[in-house]
């Protein structure tokens, strides 16, 4: 979201940006650096820690202040999850890249908790893991699956059946899970601003509200903003869902509008309906999954499940009044004991995906010269927070856990109007599927 064109406040976006920090200056005249990263979320401030680690002169851009696309607006998940799903991802590829991929999903993990832990980040974090649940017997094969998958390959997990569920307090509307014991829950604006602090302790120069106007390949590299450009050896594009923005990498992913929502604080007594205890995050093994967690002050915080899509480069409303009526249904079947708990507020935004669900780490560009790191399909705590590291290692030109993205054999994004198309037959499929498991417990008269 940081390559958008005005500036706005921040602070209604999300509950996380409600106290964002003073914005840096805007980029004025011209500046000389080593690299130049465009856009300041967990992605490019991941790249300029890591970038001025190895003693190169960083310059960050942001068109509006850190924070204002996905990194300040997710759910607060910090998952291993790479890719759709475990059974999937088995499917999709062979043994040796799936090894691969799991090995950096949890390698990113126990980044993001070093970088809370090194840089003093206070954001909420509770390493309590997260669930993937089922909501009804026909979704138990799933989650049986990833269980075997990740026997399989030695990923840390425990598959509970509902008598274990009960042991550990999850709510009564999830019948079947696998526990993913690594990462768990944080507050998404708190790390983000830590970082943002880290970045410029770190001496990186952070030029906000500064929108990117072109990029040239040079050389040396250009980049240009209305208020001057920066003149650089390598460019680092980590804007996710606004990258068609800058009329590049246009075959690369597919951005897509996701909604939150919370609800207010809950009484103790609401607290003790529906037990929780362990305050696991849980994301659902539908295919167009939902997602709850408790907040730090007792909320619960869920969405996802509907997206959309916009045709082209346009960008649609952040929150639509029909998704947030939706999502407020399945919040009641869910959790049919809260009845009394009022939603309080829903917003949104735009994410980038693959078509493989993967993200995209690499070069572009005539000379090469030209890096990315996005497309994280939801998953971009942990992943766009390793991007740095990824992003590093392929500019010296190093081997390291990223290069298990690296692959010949990619699913391009087809152009407009069979991208439309494409987006509007794969949500219709994955949301009948939803609905044959929604209505079975609307039958059978389960939550």
């Amino acid at each position: 979201m940081e390559a958008a064109t005005s500036t706005v406040d921040i602070s209604s976006l999300s509950p996380w940006l409600a106290a964002p920090p003073r914005s840096q200056t805007p980029l004025r005249g011209e500046l000389e650096a080593d690299v130049a990263v465009v856009g300041a979320g967990f992605s490019g401030l991941s790249s300029a820690l890591s970038l001025r680690r190895e003693g190169l002169r960083v310059a960050v851009l942001d068109s509006q202040i850190a924070g204002y696309g996905a990194s300040g607006r997710n759910a607060g998940h910090l998952t291993p999850t790479i890719g759709k799903d475990l059974p999937s991802l088995s499917r999709m590829y062979g043994r040796a890249r799936v090894r691969g991929l799991l090995e950096l999903a949890e390698v990113a993990i126990s980044h993001v908790e070093g970088a809370i832990e090194k840089h003093a980040i206070d954001c909420d974090y509770e390493p309590v893991g997260n669930l993937i649940a089922a909501v009804h017997p026909k979704q138990h094969d799933v989650i049986d699956r990833t269980a075997q998958v990740a026997t399989e390959f030695g990923i840390p997990g425990e598959l509970l059946d509902r008598s274990a569920l009960v042991a550990r307090g999850i709510p009564a509307t999830f019948t079947r899970g696998y526990l993913e014991p690594h990462g768990g829950i944080l507050d998404p604006g708190k790390y983000l601003r830590g970082l943002r602090r880290a970045a410029l302790e770190a001496g990186a120069q952070l030029f906000e509200n500064s929108p990117v106007t072109g990029i040239s390949d040079g050389p040396p590299a250009v980049v240009e903003t209305a208020g001057g450009r920066v003149r650089c050896q390598h460019v680092v594009i980590a804007t996710n869902a606004y990258t068609p923005q800058l009329s590049r990498l246009d075959s690369v992913a597919v951005r897509i509008q996701v909604q939150l929502f919370r609800t207010a604080p809950l009484r103790p007594e609401q607290l003790e309906r529906i037990d929780w205890r362990g305050r696991e995050g849980i994301y659902t093994a539908h295919e167009l999954l939902e997602s709850f967690r408790l907040t730090s002050d007792q909320r619960i915080l869920g969405g996802s499940k509907f997206i959309r899509a916009g045709f082209g480069k346009g960008i649609l409303a952040d929150t639509d009044p029909r998704v947030c009526r939706r999502l407020e249904t399945v919040f009641r079947q869910r959790f049919p004991e809260l009845a009394d708990v009022p939603v309080e507020q829903h917003w949104g935004g735009p994410i980038y995906m693959s078509l493989d669900f993967l993200p995209r780490v690499g070069r572009s560009g005539a000379r090469g010269n030209i890096l990315h790191a996005i497309a994280y399909a939801g998953h971009g705590i942990a992943q766009a927070s390793y991007a740095g590291e990824m992003v590093t290692d392929l500019l010296l030109e190093r081997d390291g856990p990223g290069s298990a993205l690296q692959s010949r054999w990619r699913i391009p994004v087809p152009p407009e109007p069979l991208r439309w198309l494409a987006f509007q037959g794969l949500t219709r499929y994955f949301e009948a599927v939803d609905r044959r498991v929604d209505r079975a417990l609307t039958a059978r008269g389960d939550r």
